[in-house]
C-alpha cells in the first residue's frame, strides 16, 4: 500500500499538473520502482481524461513513441522511466530528436545523492548522460517540504523543449527518497489544474522575444531547399518569393505550384542548378549528394533557417536566420518559369496502365494477342524498390505519415 504522505508523490503531481496545463497531452511510462510516484500520477491524469497514457515496457520503445508524437504534433510528449541503465535506453531517440529539432521531455527518476557513487544497485551518472543533445538538463533537488520549485521546473522544461523557434529535448532528472509513492493529493484527484494562469504566465515570461526577420531582396536567382521536417514554412516561403522549391520527401513540404520534380537532375543542369545564386534552407537536408554539393559551393549565398541546435554551415559562410521575409518588388518570372518547365517535363507517374479489357475481349486475333502479351509482361515484372514504394504510397492517404526504415527506400521514394 502507498504511504499516506510522500513528498515524491506531491512533487510528481505538481510537476505533471504544470506540464499538462502547458499543453502536454501524451505521457509514456516505462514502469519501475524508483519512478512509481510519477507513474501513479500519470495514471490518475489518464483517469481524469487529461492525457493519453502509453505504457512501454522497453525504454527504447518509449523514447521512439515520444519522438513520433513530438514529430507529428510539434508538442512534447513526456517520457517517465526509472533509474539506472534504463535511462540510457532513451539515448537513440534523444539523438534523433536533437538532430531533427523534435520536442521531447524526459522525466527520469533517480536515487538520492547519498546513494550515488557508493555501489548501490541501479545507479549511474544520469544528470549528464545526454550531454549536448539536450536544450535543458537539470538534476532536481530531492522533494521535501515545499514542492513549488517542481512547478517551476515543469515550466522551464516545456519552454526549453517547445516554446522557442528551435525545439528539442529537455531532461529533468528527479531523485526520490522513500517512501517512493503515497496517496494522491486531494487537489490533484479533483481533476482541475492548479493555478493555470500563474503557470501559463510563468511560461510566457521565459519566452524570448521573437527574432527580427531577415529581409530578402528579390534580385538573386534563388531556390528554397526543404530538408527533414521543414514543413509548411518552406512551401509558404517559395510561394511568397515565387522561387523554385527543392523539397525532400521527408520535408513535409512537397506541395504547391513551385515544387520541382526530379530536382536532383535539375540541379545538374547548367541552365538551372548552374545559375543558382542564393539558397534558403529550411529543415535539415540529408538525402541527396546534389543538394549537399549545392550547399557547399562557396559562390552561393546560403541562408539557413534555424531549426535545431546544430548549425548548418556547409560552405563556410552560411548565414543563420531565425525568420525571413521577402521584400516587395517584381518576381523573376523567367527564373521560376524555367524551373516549372523542367518540372512539368519530368513529372513522375508510376501507376501502371489498367488491364486492357477491351483488347482481351477483342475478336481480332492480333489485338487480343497484344493485350495478352501486355498482361504477361506485367505479371512477369520483377518486384523492385520503385514498385514496392509505389504500392505503399498508393495504399495510404495524402496526410498519412510514412516511415521508411531503409535509407535506400526513402531515396527511391
Amino acid at each position: 500500500m502507498p504511504a499516506a504522505d510522500s513528498p515524491a508523490t506531491e512533487a510528481a503531481c505538481v510537476l505533471l499538473d504544470a506540464l499538462v496545463t502547458l499543453g502536454v497531452r501524451h505521457l509514456i511510462v516505462s514502469p519501475g520502482s524508483r519512478s512509481q510516484a510519477l507513474a501513479l500520477a500519470a495514471a490518475e491524469l489518464e483517469r481524469q481524461q487529461r492525457i493519453t497514457l502509453h505504457v512501454r515496457l522497453d525504454e527504447r520503445s518509449a523514447g521512439f513513441t515520444a519522438l513520433g508524437i513530438g514529430r507529428e504534433t510539434r508538442t512534447p510528449a513526456a517520457v517517465i522511466c526509472t533509474s539506472g541503465t534504463a535511462v540510457a535506453n532513451l539515448l537513440p531517440a534523444v539523438l534523433e530528436a536533437h538532430h531533427s529539432g523534435v520536442p521531447m521531455i524526459l522525466l527520469t527518476a533517480d536515487r538520492p545523492p547519498e546513494l550515488r557513487g557508493v555501489g548501490a544497485n541501479q545507479t549511474t551518472d544520469q544528470p549528464s548522460m545526454f550531454g549536448s543533445a539536450t536544450r535543458l538538463a537539470v538534476d532536481a533537488p530531492v522533494p521535501e517540504g515545499s514542492v513549488r520549485e517542481f512547478r517551476d521546473l515543469a515550466v522551464r522544461a516545456f519552454v526549453a523543449s517547445a516554446g522557442e523557434s528551435v525545439q528539442g529535448v529537455a531532461h529533468l532528472n528527479l531523485p526520490f527518497r522513500e517512501p517512493l509513492a503515497g496517496a494522491i493529493p486531494e487537489w490533484f484527484a479533483a481533476g482541475a489544474p492548479r493555478d493555470p494562469d500563474a503557470v501559463v504566465g510563468d511560461a510566457r515570461a521565459l519566452l524570448p522575444d521573437p527574432p527580427a526577420p531577415l529581409v530578402l531582396e528579390r534580385g538573386p536567382r534563388t531556390v528554397v531547399v526543404a530538408g527533414a521536417d521543414a514543413g509548411e514554412d518552406a512551401a509558404i516561403l517559395s510561394e511568397q518569393g515565387d522561387w523554385p522549391l527543392i523539397a525532400e520527401i521527408v520535408s513535409g513540404s512537397r506541395y504547391g505550384r513551385h515544387v520541382v520534380n526530379r530536382y536532383r537532375e535539375a540541379l545538374g543542369e547548367p541552365s538551372l542548378g548552374g545559375r543558382i545564386e542564393r539558397v534558403i534552407v529550411a529543415g535539415h537536408p540529408t538525402l541527396s549528394r546534389e543538394v549537399t554539393r549545392l550547399l557547399s559551393r562557396p559562390d552561393i549565398d546560403v541562408i539557413a533557417l534555424e531549426a535545431t541546435n546544430e548549425p548548418l554551415n556547409l560552405n563556410g559562410s552560411t548565414r543563420a536566420a531565425g525568420a525571413v521575409s521577402v521584400a516587395a518588388g517584381e518576381a523573376d518570372r523567367a527564373w521560376s518559369a524555367a524551373w516549372a518547365r523542367f518540372s512539368d517535363a519530368h513529372a513522375v507517374d508510376l501507376t501502371p496502365p489498367a488491364p486492357d479489357s477491351v483488347g482481351l475481349a477483342s475478336t481480332d486475333p492480333q489485338t487480343r494477342l497484344a493485350a495478352v502479351r501486355a498482361e504477361l509482361d506485367a505479371v512477369r515484372t520483377k518486384l523492385d524498390r520503385a514498385l514496392l514504394v509505389e504500392g505503399v504510397w498508393r495504399a495510404t492517404w495524402p496526410h498519412d505519415r510514412l516511415v521508411f526504415g531503409s535509407s535506400r527506400l526513402v531515396r527511391v521514394a
